[in-house]
């Protein structure tokens, strides 16, 4: 189990939820529109978002930032001098994040004094693009290990660590040799991975691999637009490595020449009206007696519809028979007795 962490109101590593995260895009010198997001990432599931900060007005800008949301703010440095580094930890940020691959000893070494004065956590985040060579997985993972210990000799262990690369295959292997390499909390998560549907199975392959292996104590799924996606994505993804289950999960069988319902359409229908219920929840929509109960027992509840009239069924029992176009306003009557 890894040490624990504390940012800010959260806490990452010893067994503590696994923490989704994302990173604005506005600019942050641009208060108004940077907390406007970050409140809209929380909004869809982030319990911590980090911040560019690349100049001095972005670093101007981070107490406003913080006082308008409620979630801890990670700073993103790379290529400078230790003062914004510095100036960003005065400002009241809950961690920052460092990349020695872009970064002198000396600049490291000015940051961790800052750091252990102020107690904030500092996140190792080592990619691969940003390091010189062609550097195997077994590497990566060890240069982010030593960047560790240098922070470790000079008095400061209040450490997180990450190593990423925009290939899948790397970012796991990395991520498994360090996860035995080191006792601080691993932020996992496949960097440049892309832009839309490939880079959504691009980043599940990666962290899910890792989540399976219980590797990972806070994720980024990185993919181009709108970070909001990120954060769907994320839940998604814990979601379905068992992480998260709090929610209520729609199975459905994939449909072939036996059905005669929309079992698409149901699926959704049956979703939607199940999306605000915050309980472990599992729901089977199946088209046919081939897939029906039977392979719905393991669902709280579900459907297995013929041709005219379908079955309802609780924990792989019939329930009630109902008319088909009766379907969504039973399976609202149960959620609504559930939710209560």
């Amino acid at each position: 189990m890894k040490k624990v962490v504390n940012i800010g109101k959260a806490q990452i590593g010893g067994g503590n939820r696994i923490a989704i995260q994302s990173m604005t895009n506005t600019l942050t010198a641009d208060a108004a529109s940077t907390i406007a997001q970050i409140n809209a990432l929380e909004h869809a599931g982030a319990l911590l978002v980090r911040i560019a900060v690349p100049d001095l007005q972005s670093v101007q800008a981070i107490p406003s930032i913080i006082k308008g949301v409620n979630v801890p703010i990670i700073g993103d440095f790379h290529f400078s001098s230790a003062d914004l580094a510095i100036e960003g930890i005065k400002k009241g940020l809950h961690k920052i994040r460092i990349n020695p691959g872009n970064m002198s000893k000396r600049t490291i070494a000015q940051i961790v004094a800052c750091a252990k004065d102020y107690n904030i956590p500092i996140r190792v985040g080592v990619n691969k693009g940003s390091v010189k060579g062609h550097n195997s997985p077994s590497k990566l993972a060890q240069l982010t290990a030593d960047c560790a210990k240098l922070i470790e000799d000079l008095g400061y262990d209040n450490i997180v660590l990450a190593v990423k690369s925009s290939n899948v295959l790397q970012t796991i292997e990395a991520n498994r040799h360090l996860d035995k390499l080191s006792r601080y909390p691993l932020h996992i998560g496949l960097t440049e991975s892309g832009y839309g549907e490939f880079a959504a199975i691009k980043s599940a392959i990666a962290i899910g691999a890792l989540l399976a292996d219980g590797i990972g104590d806070t994720i980024r799924v990185s993919i181009a637009g709108n970070p909001i996606k990120e954060v769907e994505i994320a839940k998604s993804i814990l979601r379905a490595a068992g992480k998260e289950q709090d929610f209520a999960e729609i199975i459905a069988c994939p449909t072939c020449a036996r059905c005669t319902v929309d079992i698409e359409y149901l699926a959704q229908e049956i979703d939607a009206l199940a999306q605000k219920l915050t309980i472990p929840l599992k729901i089977a929509v199946m088209g046919c007696i081939v897939n029906g109960i039977g392979e719905g027992k393991d669902a709280d509840f579900g459907v297995a519809a013929g041709k005219e009239r379908s079955v309802i069924f609780l924990k792989g029992k019939p329930y009630k028979t109902v008319e088909n176009n009766q379907i969504l306003e039973e399976i609202k009557a149960l959620l609504e007795k559930i939710a209560k």
